[in-house]
């Protein structure tokens, strides 16, 4: 190609298309090329841009809607600022290992954090063998070789769990998405607690549920029609505890009257709604200030090492005491 053509590139200028923009980006990045310093300053002369990433979840789209995914935006941006980084939210939502490969050899921004794992345990694996500029928000996994940031899953929901057997409560829902990897793990400390308190786990007691409010409505919907005897709901997050309870008070049952809810979060409307949600708070503004420095702290051949962050247990009208 000509001179003119790869500076046109690398400048990311409209005269060239995408396909060959890519093909030269890629080419750059292993070659080491120092994109920042040959383009031009932008409006702010950024200490460096860092890109948001959302994997999409198995079989749905990824959703930036999400109040918990905009709570960890907002504190990767609120760390950015203080840091004097520009961040961008990218439209792409990688699947596999193919698209995550070609995600890294072609982006022009100085690091990566993804938010979710989603099914790229294993591809974010083999990238960390050859890449430090990324970081992920989740779970930490048996033989992870990638760094991550996230909260400290099997406690929280011990935790919450614990806290409704105390109460009394004796057979206790979870309700959540049981393979991804962060609601994995909330199930594995609901058990633990199950045991703990010396209550049987039920099969009946596990209900599958989307990260959504219309899903859980209709899991708890498909629970009362079956007549399967609850008096507790431990949820994968709040949006899922949110309709688990507009479920039940369209039913005519009393929350906490008769079944006590618990989410996972602590988002924004958690505690404005009615009534006031008992959940586990997570802590986003720690996470993207970690999320950000595991970034800008980077070097290649330097390990970073992942985090795990403390839970809280925010108890509030929802759960009973």
């Amino acid at each position: 190609m000509s001179i003119t053509t790869v500076s046109r590139a690398l400048n990311d200028s409209p005269a060239v298309n995408a396909r060959t923009k890519q093909q030269i980006w890629k080419l750059a990045r292993e070659h080491d090329y120092p994109f920042r310093g040959y383009m031009p300053a932008g409006p702010t002369a950024a200490a460096a841009t860092i890109a948001i990433v959302i994997p999409r979840p198995q079989g749905r789209e990824a959703r930036l809607s999400d109040p918990f995914v905009l709570e960890l935006v907002a504190g990767v941006g609120e760390a950015a600022r203080q840091r004097g980084c520009d961040f961008i939210v990218s439209h792409v939502a990688p699947t596999d290992a193919t698209e995550l490969d070609e995600l890294m050899a072609t982006n022009r921004v100085n690091g990566i954090i993804f938010l979710g794992q989603s099914s790229l345990h294993a591809a974010f694996n083999r990238l960390a063998e050859t890449e430090t500029r990324f970081a992920v928000w989740g779970a930490q996994l048996p033989k992870q070789a990638y760094c991550s940031v996230g909260s400290d899953n099997p406690l929280g929901a011990r935790r919450a769990t614990l806290h409704l057997a105390r109460l009394g409560r004796r057979r206790i829902v979870f309700l959540g998405d049981t393979e991804a990897p962060e609601s994995m793990q909330r199930y594995q400390g609901y058990l633990e607690a199950l045991g703990q308190a010396g209550l049987s786990a039920d099969s009946k007691l596990t209900v599958p549920a989307h990260f959504e409010i219309e899903a859980a409505e209709a899991a708890v919907d498909a629970l009362l029609t079956r007549r399967v005897k609850f008096d507790g709901i431990i949820a994968a997050s709040d949006l899922i505890a949110l309709g688990a309870v507009r479920a039940l008070l369209r039913a005519g049952i009393s929350v906490p009257g008769d079944v006590s809810v618990v989410g996972y979060d602590d988002v924004p409307f958690a505690r404005y709604s009615r009534p006031a949600l008992t959940t586990v708070r997570q802590d986003t503004a720690l996470a993207g200030r970690l999320l950000l420095s595991k970034l800008l702290n980077a070097e290649p051949g330097r390990e970073l090492r992942s985090e795990r962050l403390p839970t809280d247990l925010v108890v509030r009208e929802s759960c009973g005491g």
